[in-house]
């Protein structure tokens, strides 16, 4: 079944000093080296696939913000399990 989901990391602090958004980029790469369906939004990014890839690459993403260095971390996650896709949810408004 395919899985559509939206996550927004709130890393503390959101990055470095010479990069303000270092650990959200961190986690955003993740889900580029995924290999899933995704779409960066400028609140979270939504991604599509296979339930278990999804679920894994969830926690890569909160993880890879933690490892990039923020003290702390947020990661909020919503997750539907329907037999469509996000384009099919979103055409008919683009």
């Amino acid at each position: 079944m395919t899985v559509i989901a939206e996550i927004q990391v709130a890393p503390s602090p959101a990055g470095t000093a010479d990069d303000p958004h270092a650990h959200v980029e961190a986690a955003i790469a993740v889900i580029q080296a995924s290999g899933l369906r995704y779409e960066v939004g400028a609140l979270g990014t939504t991604l599509e696939g296979d339930a278990d890839e999804v679920w894994a690459t969830l926690r890569a993403v909160h993880e890879a913000m933690l490892v990039a260095g923020a003290d702390a971390g947020l990661s909020h996650i919503k997750v539907a399990s329907v037999n469509r896709t996000m384009d099919s949810l979103t055409a008919k408004f683009r």
